[in-house]
């Protein structure tokens, strides 16, 4: 169906004065006795385009039917500046209207403004609302500007296997990828021949990241990043986790921490000063409607230097805070998204590298500092949100890696190819992970996770 994108009608001055032809949505309307008036969206921009009908030149036209919330039309008509938005607005006078589907009364999107909780009910129209059609485009911008940020930086695109055989983490929180029915386990033995008999001969789950295949490319690539799906298992029903999200992962070869702190922070302001320029319109929406202050906490974000904590350092702060947190501070724990928005919002009101945690708390993979009892790891923490990047710089010596494996009880046969890193011409190398979400949560102040995310999988809810 040849039409014009409505975007390209509002930013090209050219289309002024000539007939055009737009399809969309209608999203508001109203009705008069010789006008009538409806706002179209083709998904194209956040504005409306307003069509003015003169009702007189629709006598046979179904204009209750056309002006209905949700229906769907083409308009043929002349672009004219708008009678209502006199800094450089247009509409459309329009000639001709087809209908092309109607929308019945009992649309669930009449109301102007519904609850979010609301809206996670009807993920099919939610998209349609204007906090949604905000997210996503700014959700594209920001995927855009990573894939641009590491294209220009030299990095490789790798694509990692989604089934894998391995745990990354080493917390055993992946589901289970099986061909077998339900009643397969009741004719085996043992789980190791109900394993042996599956579509892979042994147990093989849903990724938790892509980082030991991505350290595989980077010692042959040098800088290499993957961006895709991730599945973590948890049972947990807060607002910064869904089972399935998407991973910004890079692995750099020849790199210690400090390295990969310098290219984490210069990856967040980029890609943040990116979307900034490219989404005005949503963004101005989000720091009006969704988080007042918005704009000047990112543009605090883009133009200061992160702070870079020691754990340690942070843990003392933390005891010495004059609040009273849910979760008890000691050296040696995890920390809590309380702790880290205390210390993001509180001591240093802009985002925070902790780095060098105690190791017992962290992965297996990451290097062991010289004092045995910290790895040289790091989180990102950010303020609104809390962690959005983990990293750290990777354990390199191979028996070290290897005596850390057998501490925690880790299936050595299942890491071969990742052992061999460290015994065939091992490097210094380090990397990162970035909830995608996480960060689309807090460039546009969405508060939760699940508003980010076209179809959000959390416990107990799939559709």
């Amino acid at each position: 169906m040849k039409h014009i994108d409505i975007k390209d009608i509002m930013s090209d001055a050219s289309y002024l004065q000539q007939d055009v032809t737009v399809c969309g949505w209608v999203r508001t309307s109203r009705d008069s006795k010789t006008m009538a008036f409806a706002e179209l969206n083709d998904g194209t921009t956040f504005k409306h385009l307003q069509i003015v009908i003169n009702k007189n030149d629709f006598a046979d036209t179904d204009l209750k039917s056309c002006l209905a919330l949700g229906s769907s039309l083409k308009v043929v008509g002349t672009v004219v500046p708008s009678a209502v938005n006199k800094e450089g607005g247009v509409e459309i006078n329009a000639k001709e209207i087809t209908l092309l589907g109607a929308c019945p009364s009992d649309y669930p999107l009449q109301k102007k403004r519904h609850t979010m909780e609301y809206l996670r009910t009807m993920p099919q129209l939610r998209v349609r609302a204007n906090t949604f059609n905000a997210v996503f485009h700014v959700r594209s911008a920001l995927a855009a500007a990573i894939h641009e940020y590491f294209q220009g930086n030299g990095f490789v695109y790798v694509n990692t296997p989604l089934i894998t055989g391995s745990d990354a983490e080493g917390a055993g929180e992946m589901f289970e990828v099986t061909t077998q029915g339900y009643d397969a386990a009741k004719e085996c033995e043992s789980k190791e021949e109900y394993y042996e008999n599956d579509f892979f001969g042994k147990k093989a789950g849903l990724s938790v990241s892509g980082q030991l295949e991505g350290e595989v490319a980077a010692m042959a690539f040098g800088k290499i990043y993957t961006f895709g799906p991730s599945f973590r298992a948890e049972n947990s029903n807060t607002q910064r986790h869904v089972a399935e999200f998407w991973h910004v992962e890079p692995e750099i070869a020849f790199a210690e921490l400090p390295d990969v702190l310098e290219i984490a922070e210069e990856m967040v302001k980029t890609i943040i000063t990116k979307t900034l320029e490219r989404c005005p319109q949503e963004m101005e929406f989000f720091d009006k409607r969704i988080e007042k202050g918005l704009l000047q906490k990112l543009d605090n974000v883009v133009n200061n230097d992160f702070e870079v904590l020691d754990y340690t350092k942070a843990i003392e702060l933390l005891e010495k805070a004059p609040v009273d947190f849910k979760f008890p501070v000691e050296w040696g724990i995890d920390l809590q998204t309380e702790h880290e928005r205390y210390l993001t919002e509180k001591v240093f009101n802009k985002p925070v590298f902790v780095i060098n945690y105690p190791k017992d708390i962290k992965a297996f993979y990451m290097k062991q500092n010289p004092d045995g009892k910290t790895v040289a790891a790091s989180d990102l923490l950010v303020p609104g949100v809390g962690e959005i990047i983990g990293g750290s710089e990777r354990e390199a010596d191979y028996d070290k890696l290897i005596a850390e494996m057998k501490k925690r009880g880790m299936d050595l046969s299942a890491y071969g190819d990742y052992l061999d890193l460290r015994k065939f011409g091992s490097v210094p190398h380090g990397g990162y992970g970035l909830g995608f979400e996480r960060m689309v949560m807090y460039t546009t102040g969405m508060q939760n996770i699940r508003d980010v995310i076209l179809y959000p999988r959390t416990v107990g809810t799939i559709r």
